[in-house]
């Protein structure tokens, strides 16, 4: 290749180009000819697939079921809860009528609607509506329920996976007879979300609650994982949601109470998106392209035949072949191992970098060599491109779960430690602050500082002063220290750690 690396600009040349080069060198997904919407490849999709039924695993092991409510949700619905509509309003995307007519050689609405439908932006009100005919009595709670949807954000600056006008999602939905146990509820989930970017997604996060300015609108308490990427801004990776009774009230879901009184349930909801894909990308990503957390990873393992003459043909697919069936007879994960072989009619070394592009955790390459020496060649995903290992093929079967595992291990140990490297605990006063957020380098305005550790005073109105600086405060981490000192913002006496970054 006439460069060193697969892909070009670099992270430390133009991060934001990098990205959507590393999208489409991995061949992820695509920007559609909807404005502001994507088309996810197989590629792409294959990521989503293992994240949702991961993720949908630990959903149903706390509980909940699976449903699924309508798409289009009547205005009068959003208008029952004025924060909730305020805060969704300008990201709406509104159905106004139904059916077609040709006038003048052109297709035109036709028919108004009897009342404007909102093309589901989340799904609290129209899930409302039936929680309010399913709940009559406390032997109704709790209610559990989760959705697995697309849902619309009219979106002015899409980038594929972190914002488009139209994603996919889950989003959980209970209902709870007290304050006590939907707050347990909130937390569980948060703590679901935690396990699984770390343990699955390899992704490190910090949890905590999100101040009053950056609650989700109509919510008591919102909570959040909040994870770094490596261009050092926060990517906010999950949400769970206590609504109290507000939405309840709205809704006017009821119930009688064991004392034969009338009551309104208390609500939750949280959620995470394919946004967690860019995630991936963001935290493990290098200059070669993509790297997949093995245990996301559509293949496991990639096998590659090499044949040096076409007479060997025959013979090295035999062997693949054979490679494969052995191999899917290992497990990984609890899942037996998937193994593709790329048997497309193209040189040896392009189909090599595609598959580092890719992220493929493993690649083995077999040729007439290997056949004699009943090995193959094995190259990792987190080790350099040209590093690779003759491997036996007794010893492989036994030893591929294990390299997965350190594969695995190795992306999350990588991405704490950047996590550390990058956090400030220093920063003592706003004009600090400003200066860890500046970029040093002009010419590289992407950089950023990274995370703060720091106190905070509580003050919303003072959180307007990080808008200029386009910071917000990430959340205040469930583990506190419990110490006091000076708010890195107004100067005065705060005992609450809070997590200062840019975002996305």
């Amino acid at each position: 290749m006439a460069s060193e690396n697969a892909i070009s600009p670099t992270r430390s040349e133009d991060y934001p180009e990098w990205y959507q080069q590393v999208v489409r060198a991995a061949d992820l997904a695509e920007t559609s000819a909807v404005r502001g919407c994507m088309v996810i490849k197989p590629w792409g999709y294959g990521i989503w697939e293992n994240i949702q039924r991961k993720l949908d695993n630990r959903i149903k092991e706390t509980g909940h079921q699976n449903a699924y409510f309508p798409l289009f949700i009547p205005l009068s619905f959003f208008e029952k809860e004025a924060e909730h509509v305020e805060g969704f309003a300008k990201e709406c995307a509104v159905v106004t009528h139904h059916r077609l007519e040709q006038k003048e050689g052109r297709l035109i609405p036709a028919a108004p609607l009897e009342e404007p439908l909102v093309v589901r932006p989340t799904s609290e009100t129209i899930i409302g509506a039936s929680f309010a005919k399913w709940i009559q009595s406390y032997r109704d709670l709790p209610l559990l329920i989760n959705q697995w949807a697309n849902v619309v954000r009219w979106e002015m600056r899409p980038r594929v996976f972190l914002r488009t006008a139209e994603f996919l999602w889950q989003e959980g939905h209970t209902a709870h007879a007290t304050r006590e146990e939907a707050l347990r509820e909130t937390m569980l989930m948060h703590e679901v979300y935690r396990e699984f970017m770390e343990e699955v997604l390899a992704m490190p996060v910090i949890p905590g609650e999100k101040t009053a300015g950056e609650r989700f609108p109509g919510a008591v308490s919102t909570f959040s994982v909040e994870a770094m990427m490596q261009d050092r801004k926060a990517l906010q990776a999950g949400t769970s949601h206590y609504l109290g009774q507000n939405f309840a009230k709205s809704s006017d879901i009821k119930f009688v109470n064991e004392a034969g009184d009338f009551d309104f349930v208390h609500t939750t909801s949280w959620g995470v998106s394919t946004r967690l894909i860019g995630g991936v990308i963001m935290t493990h990503g290098d200059d070669d392209g993509l790297k997949v957390p093995p245990k996301v990873a559509p293949y496991h393992v990639v096998i590659l035949p090499v044949i040096p003459k076409p007479e060997a043909a025959g013979e090295v697919r035999e062997y693949a072949e054979k490679l494969r069936e052995m191999l899917r007879e290992s497990s990984f994960d609890g899942e037996r191992l998937s193994v593709h072989i790329d048997n497309r009619d193209m040189r040896g070394g392009e189909k090599n970098w595609e598959w580092i592009k890719k992220g493929a955790p493993i690649r083995l390459e077999v040729g007439p060599r290997d056949i004699k020496s009943e090995s193959a060649m094995l190259y990792r995903r987190d080790k350099g491109h040209k590093d690779k290992a003759s491997v036996n093929l007794n010893e492989l079967k036994n030893r591929i779960a294990g390299v997965l595992s350190e594969i695995q291990a190795n992306y999350l140990d990588t991405a704490r430690q950047y996590l550390k490297q990058h956090t400030s605990t220093e920063i003592r006063n706003f004009d600090e602050l400003k200066s860890y957020f500046t970029p040093k380098k002009l010419e590289k305005p992407e950089i950023h500082g990274g995370f703060v550790l720091g106190k905070w005073c509580n003050d919303q109105a003072e959180e307007k002063r990080l808008n200029d600086l386009k910071i917000t405060i990430r959340c205040l981490p469930l583990q506190q220290s419990g110490t006091s000192g000076k708010c890195i913002v107004t100067g005065r006496e705060a005992t609450v750690d809070a997590i200062f970054a840019k975002a996305y």
